[in-house]
């Protein structure tokens, strides 16, 4: 959506002790994009591919794509686990670390991810929240491209990548995330689970975490005795071995053809 047009809405700085994955920006003159994103929620990762292309369709013509990576989960405070999902995931444009929400606050963002356009003068033209809207967030920043290039080229718009993503479409409701331990009793667990600051924890190998659940697909958070991450999943989760940390649930939307 489009702030009213009366405000004046500039970008926030970054703080300057913040860390900084890839090349930190420098001064940027053009339009700027800032994402904020966490590599441990599914709807960041439906969202990524977006993102991606939009580094790389017009950073040549002066867009400055920012994300900002503020953690959901406990193991996301730590630098070299996102270091390890930013390769993985061939992310290149640049990433700045927000383990204690300082940037989030700054920007009084409600969640992830959440998306934030501003023009060549540094003022607010677009915001977003969620999943979607992606032709529309496009749209917006080609309009900031040609106010601050008129003779720029700009190619048509990204096609959906889920069917979800089609304008207009209307989806089914889905499950509500889990999220541990406050959702516990959610859940039906198998053998021994301990409590944790965000996770309950597998005391042995063989405990499992069944639950219900109606959406397109199931994904758990997962962290200890694997690498921390989203994982998919069905309606139940097993440790292969003690000392998993279960830290929530995520579910993604119906998909329009199969919800049919």
């Amino acid at each position: 959506m489009r702030p009213p047009s009366e405000a004046e809405i500039h970008a926030p700085e970054f703080p300057r002790h913040l860390d900084w994955l890839n090349v930190a920006p420098r001064a940027h003159k053009g339009p700027m994009l800032v994402e904020f994103w966490d590599h441990a929620r599914v709807n960041s990762l439906r969202t990524l591919p977006y993102v991606r292309a939009w580094h790389e369709r017009y950073t040549d013509r002066g867009l400055l794509v920012v994300g900002v990576h503020t953690p959901g989960y406990s193991f996301g405070r730590d630098p070299e686990v996102v270091a390890e999902a930013v390769e993985r995931l061939e992310i290149h444009h640049p990433v700045v670390l927000d383990p204690d929400f300082e940037v989030w606050r700054r920007y009084g963002n409600p969640g992830w991810p959440g998306r934030y356009l501003f023009d060549h003068a540094a003022r607010l033209v677009h915001l977003h929240y969620g999943e979607g809207e992606y032709r529309e967030t496009e749209l917006a920043v080609q309009e900031a491209l040609a106010g601050f290039d008129p003779e720029t080229a700009l190619p048509e718009p990204l096609e959906p990548v889920h069917p979800e993503d089609e304008p207009g479409v209307l989806l089914e409701p889905q499950t509500a995330d889990l999220r541990l331990p406050a959702d516990r009793e959610r859940l039906e667990l198998v053998r021994d689970w301990i409590e944790g600051e965000d996770y309950l924890e597998a005391s042995d190998a063989g405990a499992a975490a069944s639950f219900s659940y109606a959406a397109g697909g199931a994904w758990a958070v997962l962290s200890g005795s694997v690498r921390p991450g989203l994982y998919e999943t069905g309606d139940t989760v097993v440790a292969d071995s003690p000392g998993l940390r279960l830290h929530g649930v995520q579910f993604t939307p119906i998909s329009p053809v199969d919800g049919s």
